[in-house]
């Protein structure tokens, strides 16, 4: 089970409940004879502990590297945080790593947007006469990445030669 754990970790880099996923997964398809089913789960968390305690897997680490990957492609904090939750990450470490993200910008998803509509040449990246057009499509795609109205709003109005200013900065 370990010799498991160590080539996935080796590959992946997960959380503790991926892993713990992925070793269950393993367990049921190899059967191995000399392990009770009902003892499986007890072997799992004793290589799990084992495994945190020399410090291969750590949830904090993950919950601020996913964060931050997250950031850099322009994701909301809205979907950065469903996203950590998915992967079994425990509140206390999302909201940590959340509260270090506001407290170092605390306009995340303004910036995330930006390049959002950089990335997928909506919004002000639009030339100003498709813009009426499409703002409900934008606005759209906006909203189910994550972002708020308000937010969104925001974005919608910045005129072009603003949103080429910011984008300059990014």
């Amino acid at each position: 089970m370990r010799n498991f754990a160590f080539a996935y970790i080796e590959k992946y880099a997960p959380s503790k409940q991926q892993l713990k996923t992925y070793l269950l997964k393993k367990y049921l398809k190899t059967k191995i004879p000399s392990v009770n089913k009902s003892n499986i789960n007890d072997l799992i968390n004793v290589v799990l502990e084992d495994l945190e305690k020399t410090k291969f897997i750590n949830d904090k680490f993950y919950s601020n590297s996913k964060a931050k990957s997250l950031i850099q492609r322009g994701n909301s904090i809205n979907k950065i945080r469903s996203y950590l939750f998915s992967k079994g990450i425990k509140d206390k470490y999302i909201k940590s790593t959340l509260d270090e993200i506001i407290a170092k910008n605390e306009d995340q998803d303004f910036f995330s947007a930006i390049k959002l509509c950089k990335k997928k040449k909506i919004g002000p990246h639009r030339s100003e006469d498709n813009r009426p057009i499409f703002f409900k499509k934008d606005i759209g795609i906006l909203a189910r990445n994550g972002f708020s109205f308000e937010t969104s709003k925001r974005i919608m109005d910045l005129s072009k030669d603003e949103y080429e200013k910011i984008i300059r900065l990014l």
